[in-house]
């Protein structure tokens, strides 16, 4: 599926085509992660309630229950925890990452981080992982747990690799392909595997296959439209990574082939604490004439492709269906 626009209205109608199939049970899913965080602190709440206004797109529930519907066996009531456990764990990683990050927009609304102050994020992040590990053990399956827990040892290694990274213009692309495996692929990994062990376990390696393969390509699409988009489609100020000074696969790539006068020009980024606008769009350009944003492109197909060829032996119907056309709502829509 190719997403023909770029408007927020159209790909919220993308998205609805690829969750219809599992729209009742994905309805449930901000129930149940309510129910999992409520607690009897007014503080807690509050920040809870904060979290789920901001109506992100449950993309990773989505992926769990189309995962478990490819043998339409879906167990719903378990799924639906799964899928809710998949995205408590997701909104913890952004907590904490905005509070790394001093980040004070999220989705296009005030992160914890700003609204609350950096100690409620951070216990509030420790609080959502807590409250995954309890309903983990409340589910007593064994295989997953393991999944979940495999993924979010994933994810902190990767963070912490990223925070150990101390020349960032050093950074290969086998460095970041090795970080976005960690940090991002592998909750895309944990949806998809859970998913089918909620209803096509025999299914199990080929769909965390595609959610591996998928992961990489939504994230390098993502890493593309910090380069590419504007504030109003993304929710967050352009040209961001740029200013946190974090390298991705489209400045890797023009790194490769950029003049040592344009070189120069990034290694005064790179030094500069707080970039002007000016000088993170000259390298936006800088990045674009050297050619990084065409292979960054390429290399997000290549994943997309492999994610296609993982699920095509899968049976026909609705869910696998929905699964291709997640790829090009993940990939065609972020350029």
């Amino acid at each position: 599926m190719t997403v023909s626009t770029r408007t927020p209205s159209a790909l919220a109608a993308a998205l609805r085509d690829i969750q219809a199939p599992v729209q009742r049970e994905l309805e449930l899913v901000p129930g149940e992660i309510r129910r999992i965080v409520t607690a009897d602190v007014p503080l807690v709440q509050e920040v809870g309630d904060h979290l789920l206004s901001m109506k992100g797109k449950l993309l990773r529930p989505t992926l769990v229950l189309l995962a478990g519907s490819v043998e339409e066996r879906l167990d719903p009531a378990r799924a639906i925890t799964c899928a809710a456990v998949v995205e408590l764990l997701h909104l913890a990683t952004l907590i904490h990452d905005d509070a790394v990050d001093h980040s004070v927009l999220r989705r296009g609304m005030p992160t914890v981080n700003s609204l609350f102050s950096h100690q409620v994020s951070v216990i509030m992040g420790d609080f959502l992982y807590s409250r995954v590990m309890r309903e983990l053990v409340a589910l007593e399956d064994i295989e997953v747990m393991r999944v979940v827990s495999n993924a979010s040892d994933a994810m902190t290694l990767g963070e912490m690799r990223q925070l150990a990274a101390f020349d960032a213009l050093a950074f290969t692309e086998a460095d970041y392909e090795r970080l976005i495996r960690a940090k991002t692929s592998a909750l895309f990994v944990a949806a998809c595997a859970v998913g089918a062990l909620s209803g096509a376990p025999s299914h199990m390696q080929a769909l965390a296959r595609y959610g591996e393969r998928l992961g990489m390509a939504f994230q390098v699409a993502d890493d593309l439209l910090d380069y590419t988009e504007t504030a109003a489609m993304t929710g967050k100020p352009s040209g961001l990574d740029l200013r946190e000074h974090k390298v991705t696969l489209p400045l890797i790539a023009a790194l490769r082939t950029m003049s040592p006068a344009a070189r120069v020009q990034v290694e005064a980024l790179f030094a500069t604490s707080e970039p002007s606008e000016a000088s993170v769009n000259e390298v936006i350009a800088l990045v674009r004439d050297a050619g990084g944003l065409d292979y960054a492109r390429r290399r997000a197909e290549q994943f997309a492709q492999e994610a296609e060829e993982a699920i095509a032996e899968l049976p026909h119907g609705a869910a696998r269906n929905a699964l291709y056309d997640a790829i090009g709502y993940a990939v065609d829509r972020r350029w």
